[in-house]
C-alpha cells in the first residue's frame, strides 16, 4: 500500500494499525524486514475492509477474512504467503481483542493452506570447500575487500548465523581466546555460537590487515566494514555471496541464507544433535530445527539411490 492508500483509510482503522505497528516494534522486538511484511498484509485486509463497507475494526468478521484470502488465492498467491498472511491477522485481531478494539476475535476459525515444506538449499562439503579456497586464493593479495569476505563467509558458514546477525557483530562481540561470538538474534534474543578454527584464522587476518586500512571515523565498532568504512550492509553481503555461488558453476543457490542451511545439514551429518543445532542455530521451537533433518534423511536417500546397486 502507498502513502495515499494509507491516509485514505478511515481514522479508525489508521490508528488500530499504527497502534499495533508500535506494539510490534517496542513489545515484540520484531525486526523492521518483519514488522514491514506485518504491516504490507494488514494494510492489505484494512483497503479490502473499506471496499466493502467497513469503518471499524470490530465490523471485521470470519466470512469477510475468508473472501479476502480467497480472493487472493484466486489471483494466483502461493500457498506459504497465503499462510503468512492469515497468521499475521491472527496476531492483530488477537491483539486487538486484547487491547479492547474489538469485543471477539473474527480470526479464531480462520484456515489458511498449510506452507509447501519445500526443502532448504545446501551445498555439498566440496563446493563449499571450493568455494572458501577461490576466497583464500583472494585474500592472498592481502587486499582489505578480499580478507574481509574470506572472514565473512567464513563466519556465515561457521557458525550458522544469520545475515542480518552477521552484520550487526561489533568487535567486542567476538571472544577469539575460547572463539565464540555473542550473537543478538531474533526477538533481542542473545545467544552464544562457538565458531571453528579457519574462521578464527581469517577474522584474525582481517582484524589484523582489512579492518585497519578501511576504518573511518563513522566505523565505531563495527565488526566488518562496506569498502567506505561505514558498518557493511545484508544487501552487500548477498551480493559478495551470489557471486561465490555463480563462480562454482554447478549450484543454483542463492543468498548468505544458504551457509546457515548448509552449516545446519553438515552439524546433523556430522552427528550434532538437534538441541545443540537448535541452539546454535537460535531457533525458539525445535520443529523448526527439524527441517534439517529432513535434508539430511534426503541426502542419503539419494546416496543410496546413486551408490546401491539394487536402489
Amino acid at each position: 500500500m502507498d502513502s495515499e492508500e494509507r491516509a485514505a483509510l478511515p481514522p479508525a482503522l489508521a490508528q488500530a494499525a499504527d497502534a499495533f505497528e508500535r506494539y510490534l516494534r517496542a513489545e515484540r522486538g520484531r525486526s523492521e524486514h518483519t514488522i514491514r511484511a506485518y504491516r504490507g498484509d494488514i494494510d492489505a485486509l484494512l483497503i479490502h475492509a473499506v471496499t466493502e463497507g467497513i469503518s471499524n475494526l470490530g465490523e471485521v468478521d470470519l466470512a469477510q477474512l475468508r473472501r479476502w484470502l480467497g480472493e487472493q488465492s484466486a489471483s494466483g498467491l502461493a500457498r506459504s504467503t497465503l499462510a503468512r498472511r492469515a497468521a499475521t491477522i491472527r496476531s492483530f485481531t488477537a491483539w486487538a481483542l486484547r487491547e479492547e478494539i474489538i469485543s471477539v476475535d473474527p480470526s479464531l476459525r480462520l484456515k489458511a493452506p498449510k506452507k509447501e515444506k519445500n526443502l532448504p538449499a545446501v551445498l555439498q562439503q566440496q563446493q563449499l570447500g571450493r568455494l572458501l579456497e577461490n576466497l583464500a586464493v583472494a585474500a592472498q593479495e592481502q587486499d582489505p575487500i578480499a580478507l574481509r569476505n574470506l572472514a565473512m563467509v567464513e563466519f556465515l558458514y561457521g557458525t550458522g548465523i544469520r545475515v542480518g546477525e552477521l552484520t550487526g557483530l561489533d568487535v567486542q562481540d567476538v571472544n577469539r581466546e575460547r572463539r565464540t561470538v555473542r550473537v543478538l538474534g531474533k526477538g533481542n534474543k542473545e545467544r552464544v555460537v562457538p565458531y571453528g578454527v579457519p574462521a578464527e584464522e581469517a577474522l584474525g587476518r582481517w582484524l589484523d590487515r582489512g579492518r585497519n586500512a578501511l576504518i573511518q571515523s563513522q566505523s565505531g565498532s563495527a565488526l566488518f566494514l562496506g569498502k567506505r568504512g561505514g558498518r557493511i550492509d545484508q544487501r552487500t553481503v548477498r551480493s559478495v555471496v551470489d557471486k561465490l555461488f555463480a563462480l562454482l558453476g554447478d549450484t543454483s543457490a542463492t543468498g548468505p541464507h544458504t551457509l546457515r542451511h548448509s552449516a545446519a545439514t553438515h552439524l546433523l551429518d556430522g552427528g550434532a544433535d538437534l538441541r545443540s543445532v537448535q541452539e546454535i542455530l537460535g531457533h525458539s521451537s525445535l520443529a523448526t530445527t527439524q527441517l534439517y533433518t529432513h535434508v539430511s534423511v534426503e541426502r542419503l536417500r539419494e546416496s543410496y539411490r546413486t551408490a546401491h546397486p539394487r536402489a
